[in-house]
């Protein structure tokens, strides 16, 4: 396989792809977020676009290599929450999400930086909040500035989480069995088309 690269600093990705057995450079794109999250009103193509956004803007710096990016948001009732800029957001965004059903999006990007083809697709997972107290989302939203919904399920996900209909790995931030399919399907692409 290709050298791979992750267009992410986030340590859960990092941690998820180390996980998986794959070896990788991390070279993060700094594409701001945000910008594009205040007025983003579909997920799916917010998560997509970032995502491929991401990949472009690492693969600018190479010559040859699989690059890898990726974007998560939460959605609820047709709000966006991407990662909060103040511990209030934060707190308001668990105060809606406490006791309820929410949508976890991730976007994922692949880009082959020499014969310049990409792929991109994206991942759903439903998971339904516990109903925290006030002094749980205070605790929680203090340490979570960081994560899409402020909140990071791996680390409290015995006290958050009660329920998840769809792939866990996709809620951390990384689809992994999503991104195997995909890598799969862009190396043959290339191949044939190298041999063809």
């Amino acid at each position: 396989m290709k050298q791979l690269i992750l267009a992410s600093s986030s340590s859960r990705r990092i941690e998820l792809l180390k996980k998986a057995g794959f070896r990788f450079r991390v070279i993060p794109s700094g594409i701001n977020e945000r910008s594009w999250e205040k007025r983003a009103t579909d997920p799916v193509e917010l998560v997509k676009t970032l995502a491929i956004k991401k990949v472009k803007k690492a693969a600018s710096k190479l010559e040859e290599g699989i690059v890898v990016g990726a974007d998560t948001v939460v959605e609820i009732d047709g709000e966006i929450f991407g990662k909060p800029i103040s511990i209030i957001e934060a707190r308001n965004m668990l105060k809606k999400l406490n006791g309820n059903f929410h949508n976890v999006y991730t976007g994922l990007a692949l880009l082959d930086v020499k014969s310049k083809k990409s792929l991109v697709d994206y991942e759903k997972t439903k998971v339904k909040f516990r109903k925290l107290n006030l002094r749980k989302i205070k605790s929680v939203s203090k340490n979570n500035l960081d994560k899409a919904g402020s909140y990071a399920i791996q680390d409290e996900n015995t006290s958050l989480v009660e329920k998840i209909q769809g792939n866990y790995d996709n809620v951390v931030g990384l689809p992994v069995k999503k991104l195997r399919k995909m890598l799969s399907k862009l190396e043959k692409w290339v191949e044939e088309r190298k041999n063809g």
